[in-house]
């Protein structure tokens, strides 16, 4: 497989998940969760889970989708644009991850899916524009 399609597919794989969240923030729902855990309702509904006003999943829908505009795109800027799109995901997930751990003091299984998602991106888009450069 490719680079190119594996970022494809991560990608389509994290529109997934983000609009997922999506999806269950707008509707007023709980996430499911394996196991019947609590976590992802205590994340969803934590001070943390919108950035001014945004909820946090829509900006990781946003971020899966300019993932993937840069991953169908040809040319050295798109793929350029992908890997430090990605990069700063990871780091936007660690983030998330800080606050799921130390402040919030619960695990969403969605969110760590999520960041997981974002990190395999990071590396198939760096490795994909730095091969192809």
């Amino acid at each position: 497989m490719s680079l190119r399609a594996a970022s494809i597919g991560l990608a389509a794989i994290g529109i997934a998940v983000a609009g997922y969240l999506t999806w269950v923030h707008y509707a007023g729902l709980n996430p499911v969760c394996v196991g019947g855990s609590h976590g992802c309702e205590t994340v969803q509904a934590s001070r943390y889970a919108e950035v001014a006003g945004i909820p946090v999943a829509v900006i990781g829908l946003a971020g899966y989708l300019a993932l993937l505009a840069t991953a169908l795109a040809g040319g050295f800027a798109a793929r350029a644009a992908g890997a430090a799109l990605a990069v700063g995901g990871v780091a936007f997930s660690a983030y998330l991850t800080y606050l799921e751990l130390f402040e919030i003091h619960a695990i969403c299984q969605w969110c760590v899916a999520s960041a997981v998602v974002m990190l395999l991106l990071a590396v198939t888009l760096v490795a994909r524009a730095v091969r192809e450069a």
